[in-house]
């Protein structure tokens, strides 16, 4: 596929991606760029660029899948990351197919077993339609373009159901073709489509005499079919909404409304499979004594087996997917990696922290599911409704390249070229170091703190505990100074408040432990204070020091200070590299005659955000004190949080679900 290229647009001789922006590559960036594109056409595995905070890594990786024209996985470790990094790039570009896929959990508990308490732990999900709506997207786009830019958390690398199938299910519809209207219905049906003629919901169709519209799992455009007769006569893509026609199609392809789907002339030896296992692990309980196991596991399976039976689904049917899909056992499950045809590029963000979280998600999910294997809850199949292992994420990915400031052991330990980009476009160079005594680091950071607070700067400080971070707040706050904490026992929405409060001057100081590194970008922030810097371990690692110290990269007057009475390995090494970065840095600035500017980033929307929540409390619940419909209120939250999650403002949906979770427990209440 190859795409016209109009002014401001980037892109490779052979290249299906179109990259639009208003500036150039400056800096570090054109030799970053350079070599890693001639690292992928020479077929070097791993790549890594090593690249200071503020210096445009996204940027730079745009251009590299414009230049290299490979569909591209970019894999980043949490929601927020990922969907900072889906909109610039969707911004990037706005032509191809930028798609986003995390898990599409709002709240998820998977089943569990505690044999000590003999307490079983139903599944429990709050499903976020619209983030399950992208993902649907994802796979589409990935089974019909080429052009596809996955930005993705480690949710793909589970289990997603065979591809195979899922292509096989897809409806194609032809305008002129003889074709019963009931076999279409049927068909949708068939691919977990539900009936619904009231409203337009995603996965939903609905029958209106010889006219049929098909609301797509994946897209936000319905598909309107006209029937006269048997000859489906014409195909329109419509407005869900309005019902209004924007175009006509020849041809239309309908994906299923779920990933797990199959045909139904593989159902009955997926259940044959399924018996055959139950029939030995019930002989093996009974051998063993385990009765109460034995009876657990037979009615858990047949229940299960008579749901698939009667509508082809049944809740946990994931935990079948071995069979379902002919695996064996053993066998890697198909995930959204396998979707992709031919050769990909996959960035790994953030992998220092990313790659070991990639490492660690098959271990916790083993441990859990051999619990419930043990005491009949599951068959022992389930095991392998798995996660991909590091080996096999490996194995499955092609070209890598680690994008990172402080690569980790693994990508030391497989790249082959480490591409450093260490020079700001802003001109902005890494913050100066000092070093300060214990003895007296409290009153010396309350001076700090006043002294920025004079000049309108921000100040972060890092504790070593969750208890140290709320005493010194309170400590702080007595001695007239405006402190806040932030920790990982307060809520994410609550986080979200202070972070915002803070880039509004609301109060100078925030304390933290290790919440205050990679992806927080605070321009405000002028001075990062590290409490107990010489107390070697996790939080003080020269890596750890090193990201905490980039919070304060984005200000021109940035400046860290560690609080310790020795100098440590840790403290040495990030002190070496951050000295050698600014060196680097204020001779490129001298040399091409570049003044310094702070990052100025506008907080209006996520402001606001803030101020939409309220505005919404106030007129559905009314602060007057009259009484108010709770069950109206509730559907006008959930109608505000589902458009807040549409346009992927996601501050402002955590906001709106908070206060759903407590006016639904006012309905409970009464």
């Amino acid at each position: 596929m190859k795409c016209n290229n109009p002014q401001s647009t980037v892109h490779g001789p052979q290249s299906m991606f179109q990259l639009e922006s208003s500036f150039e590559p400056t800096g570090d960036q054109p030799r970053a760029i350079e070599v890693l594109v001639a690292g992928i056409d020479d077929g070097l595995r791993f790549q890594t660029l090593e690249g200071v905070t503020g210096s445009g890594k996204t940027f730079t990786m745009a251009n590299v899948i414009a230049r290299v024209g490979k569909p591209t996985v970019v894999i980043s470790h949490n929601k927020t990351l990922a969907a900072q990094l889906y909109s610039e790039f969707k911004a990037f570009f706005p032509n191809n197919a930028v798609e986003y896929f995390v898990s599409y959990y709002d709240y998820y508990q998977p089943e569990a077993y505690i044999p000590q308490t003999d307490t079983f732990i139903e599944k429990d999900a709050s499903i976020n339609k619209e983030i399950e709506r992208l993902r649907l997207s994802a796979t589409n786009s990935l089974l019909t373009r080429e052009d596809v830019i996955i930005v993705a958390s480690v949710s793909c690398i589970y289990g997603l159901g065979s591809p195979k199938d899922y292509i096989e299910m897809c409806v194609t519809l032809e305008r002129g073709e003889n074709v019963e209207r009931d076999d279409i219905l049927k068909s949708l049906v068939d691919i977990q489509y539900t009936r619904n003629d009231y409203e337009p919901d995603p996965g939903t169709f609905r029958v209106r005499g010889d006219t049929v519209d098909i609301f797509p799992s994946y897209s936000k455009k319905g598909v309107r079919l006209n029937f006269f007769g048997d000859e489906l006569e014409r195909i329109r893509q419509i407005d869900c909404l309005s019902g209004s026609t924007e175009m006509e199609l020849e041809k239309a392809i309908i994906s299923p409304a779920k990933h797990f789907v199959m045909p139904k002339e593989k159902m009955e030896p997926a259940i044959v499979g399924i018996l055959a296992e139950l029939e030995d692990r019930l002989a093996w309980f009974e051998r063993n004594g385990l009765l109460v196991e034995a009876q657990r596991i037979k009615s858990r399976t047949m229940y299960d087996i008579e749901m698939i039976r009667e509508i082809g689904y049944c809740s946990g049917i994931e935990n079948y997917s071995r069979h379902l899909s002919g695996r064996a056992q053993g066998e890697a499950p198909a995930t959204l990696l396998h979707y992709i045809d031919g050769d990909f590029l996959t960035i790994i963000d953030e992998s220092h922290v990313t790659a070991p979280q990639l490492r660690g998600m098959y271990n916790g999910d083993q441990a859990r599911k051999q619990v419930l294997v043990d005491h009949g809850f599951r068959l022992p199949s389930a095991k392998d409704n798995r996660p991909l292992n590091f080996d096999e994420v490996f194995d499955t990915i092609g070209q890598v390249v680690f994008t990172t400031a402080t690569p980790g052991p693994y990508e030391l330990q497989v790249t082959d070229k480490t591409v450093k980009q260490v020079i700001r476009p802003t001109g902005l160079v890494d913050p100066p170091v000092s070093v300060r005594p214990l003895d007296g680091q409290i009153d010396d950071l309350m001076e700090e703190v006043r002294a920025h607070a004079e000049r309108g700067e921000r100040v972060l400080a890092t504790t070593l505990t969750k208890r140290t971070a709320e005493d010194l707040s309170e400590y702080l706050r007595n001695s007239g100074l405006r402190v806040e904490y932030l920790h990982s026992e307060i809520k994410t929405i609550e986080r979200v408040d202070i972070l915002l409060r803070l880039r509004k001057a609301e109060f100078d100081c925030l304390i933290g432990i290790n919440l205050l590194r990679e992806g927080l970008d605070l321009p405000e922030v002028a001075l990062v204070a590290i409490l107990d810097a010489d107390k070697e371990g996790f939080l003080r690692s020269d890596k750890a020091l090193i990201q905490t110290a980039g919070r304060t990269a984005r200000h021109v007057n940035g400046k860290v200070i560690l609080y310790a009475d020795q100098i440590t390995g840790s403290m040495q090494r990030m002190m070496d590299i951050t000295s050698e970065r600014r060196e680097e840095q204020m001779k490129y600035n001298e040399d091409h005659d570049i003044t310094p500017k702070s990052v100025v980033r506008e907080i209006g929307e996520s402001i606001s955000a803030t101020y939409d929540f309220e505005e919404i409390e106030r007129a559905v619940v009314k602060e007057s004190g009259e009484e108010y419909d709770v069950h109206l209120a509730i559907q006008e939250v959930e109608r505000e949080m589902l458009k807040a999650a549409e346009a992927l403002e996601f501050e402002r949906a955590a906001r709106l679900r908070d206060e759903l979770v407590e006016l639904r427990e006012v309905v409970r209440e009464r």
